[in-house]
């Protein structure tokens, strides 16, 4: 998952593609959004083409199938559609580049994994995250995952280590404890409280993004969940409410939090807490020290002081031994 276009997350894909275990163990690739372009379609910068080694799975668009530059044995021709064709499930039987456009949905994603899994037993899916689809590294989708960030994102160190660190603290969130996780699991949608009986009440309102959610009559409460997305505006007024000023707002997962990082730091401050039913595992962060614009950090700086604020490797890949 990249946090922004140009931090090096096609660069981290291919680092983990050459280096995975083909001779010993089933492993199958794709995209939610579409990878492998010689030109960012939205910068107009090169960026590098993905090789699939000889003996990988991958799924792609049927438009991104016939421009393949490798031997492929055609396993299926699913009726998922993309805006490119339906998608094309196939083993690379030569290696060669491809470009990656597979599901691009998170239930399409989920659907896709599970015939893999079923029919191929996969030991191995690996997903390539779209910017402006998070969900894909939903804890509901994939086991792990890892991040990339770099001056694409802030051309500002401190900024960008402060950033990271948040949108890092939002993946590490802890579980909500496994009482909640039973009784919130099966509720998508609204917005509902938990008294200290453990009662659960319906707040009546479809999601935290509405300006008429009333919370001045949530009495008793020691919990709050929020099924759809969780913003600033609903996390201030919880704050701003002195009968909830220790609740605990339970989400999802990270992939529903839209909060200003100063908003949940005052909340948090204030005695209050932010929970997760699924928690997403994150392995490592990546960083691209260079901007499209051609601004350049200090990689050893960078990686050693964001490797600092978020106590998880950090790895610059371009500077990486093999």
């Amino acid at each position: 998952m990249g946090l922004e276009k140009n931090t090096g997350k096609t660069e981290c894909l291919k680092y983990v593609l050459s280096r995975m275990p083909v001779a010993a163990r089933r492993i199958a690739v794709t995209s939610i959004g579409i990878d492998g372009e010689t030109v960012d379609q939205v910068t107009r910068t090169q960026k590098p083409e993905i090789v699939l080694r000889e003996g990988m799975y991958f799924a792609t668009s049927e438009m991104h199938y016939r421009q393949r530059r490798l031997v492929a044995e055609l396993i299926d021709v699913s009726n998922e559609s993309t805006s490119l064709g339906r998608v094309v499930t196939a083993k690379a039987l030569t290696q060669g580049k491809i470009l990656l456009s597979g599901p691009s949905s998170a239930a399409g994603l989920q659907r896709w994994m599970k015939q893999m899994q079923d029919n191929h037993r996969m030991d191995l899916t690996i997903i390539d995250g779209a910017l402006s689809r998070l969900s894909s590294a939903s804890p509901a989708v994939s086991r792990s995952m890892i991040l990339a960030t770099g001056a694409a994102y802030s051309a500002n160190m401190t900024t960008l280590v402060q950033k990271t660190a948040h949108v890092v603290g939002l993946i590490n969130l802890d579980l909500t404890d496994d009482e909640n996780r039973s009784l919130l699991g099966p509720i998508d949608k609204g917005v509902w409280s938990i008294d200290t009986n453990g009662e659960l009440k319906d707040i009546n309102k479809e999601t935290s993004l509405s300006q008429q959610v009333h919370l001045e009559n949530v009495d008793d409460c020691k919990a709050i969940y929020v099924a759809g997305a969780l913003v600033s505006g609903f996390l201030e007024k919880v704050r701003q409410n002195r009968k909830l000023r220790n609740v605990e707002i339970v989400v999802r997962d990270f992939t529903k939090i839209f909060v200003d990082p100063q908003q949940l730091r005052l909340f948090v401050g204030g005695g209050g807490r932010v929970t997760v039913l699924q928690r997403s595992r994150l392995i490592a962060v990546t960083v691209n020290p260079t901007s499209p614009s051609g601004y350049t950090l200090d990689s050893h700086e960078l990686c050693h002081r964001l490797a600092d604020a978020i106590q998880l490797p950090v790895y610059d890949l371009l500077k990486t031994e093999p």
